[in-house]
């Protein structure tokens, strides 16, 4: 009898994280619709994160934005884990594939066999995209290459990060390459779901 008992509090308080998350999500956004809200990293104070909001699909995303060749782009896996790509135009996007064949495929073969449902682009406070034409004509470039794919060494996020910058150091978190676009563009970043 009391095994009952504790799924019911489990529940019970899985239920309070969810609504207290979504309550900070509701917060962020309405910080960020004040003209207040942090722009660039200097504004940030010292605890604060440069990555504003995170891509979700549980949690209603207010902005919506347009991609523009070079934004970063993203997807959910398994509801634990992110995979990203770089749009270059014509309704593409191109990434690094588990197989490690680097490859264009649309936004709808994007989020195809992963659990996510949106594509999220990384934007800065006014929701634009933090993109660059370089990037994407270096992901332009490996198109058809492959390479040697491992989840955790060389995977998407090292791929995107090389496109921006070619000879840094290895990233292997969406967290990592969230914070490293951040101070690149010298932006916080807000994860928009794509009008796309």
């Amino acid at each position: 009898m009391p095994l009952p008992l504790l799924w019911i509090g489990a529940a019970a308080v899985s239920a309070l994280a969810v609504k207290g998350l979504a309550d900070d999500r509701k917060n962020q956004q309405r910080k960020r619709s004040n003209s207040f809200c942090a722009q660039s990293l200097a504004d940030l104070e010292r605890h604060e994160s440069p990555i504003a909001t995170y891509p979700t699909d549980i949690f209603d995303t207010v902005q919506k934005v347009a991609p523009e060749i070079g934004a970063i782009v993203c997807c959910g896996v398994g509801g634990v884990l992110d995979h990203t790509g770089i749009w270059v135009g014509d309704n593409t996007i191109i990434e690094l594939d588990g197989n490690g064949l680097i490859k264009p495929v649309s936004p709808r073969r994007f989020t195809d066999d992963r659990s996510g449902k949106g594509i999220f682009i990384a934007c800065d406070s006014l929701g634009k995209p933090l993109s660059s034409e370089l990037s994407a004509q270096n992901a332009i470039e490996k198109i058809y290459q492959q390479q040697d794919y491992h989840l955790f060494d060389n995977n998407c996020h090292q791929f995107i990060w090389q496109c921006f910058q070619p000879n840094a150091e290895t990233i292997t978190t969406f967290k990592s390459l969230s914070v490293n676009i951040a101070q690149l563009f010298d932006r916080v970043i807000y994860w928009d779901l794509c009008d796309c």
